[in-house]
């Protein structure tokens, strides 16, 4: 059942869950899936999003920045920066969070594996099936004869 994503969170869950919602959001966007492929890369752009995230999560509950940066373990310079857009990762999120409220919470993932791809797949499968089928009846119509 799907949820309501607050875009004011009030209280620790509804502050995890537009924290989780920009994350995903942010993750989906095509600019990130390009970035995300250059392994060297990957970590730091996860971590920062991440971070992004929780910090705008929180500024928008209204929380202070001091402890916004206690909770995540950051500089307080660190936090302002990914809420103001100066980081890469601070803009993106704010660039999801924006969509959020101008579009609504809508979350689409796309299946890694495409529609066709997992067509070719099952018709892969029902081939692999069917010569196991095969080879079972000339194993049992060789035993018969031996």
């Amino acid at each position: 059942m799907p949820s309501e994503i607050p875009l004011s969170p009030v209280g620790r869950k509804e502050i995890h869950q537009l924290e989780y919602a920009l994350l995903i959001g942010a993750l989906f966007r095509p600019e990130v899936m390009e970035a995300l492929k250059n392994p060297t890369e990957r970590l730091t752009w996860l971590d920062s999003l991440a971070v992004a995230a929780a910090a705008v999560a929180r500024d928008k509950a209204k929380m202070p920045i001091g402890q916004i940066a206690d909770e995540l373990g950051r500089t307080e310079a660190t936090i302002r920066n990914h809420i103001t857009g100066r980081t890469e990762a601070g803009k993106l999120i704010l660039k999801t969070y924006q969509e959020f409220a101008q579009k609504g919470v809508k979350l689409e993932v796309t299946p890694i594996a495409g529609e066709e791809r997992i067509k070719e797949l099952k018709e892969r499968l029902k081939e692999i099936a069917s010569r196991l089928k095969a080879i079972e009846e000339t194993i049992s119509q060789l035993a018969e004869k031996l």
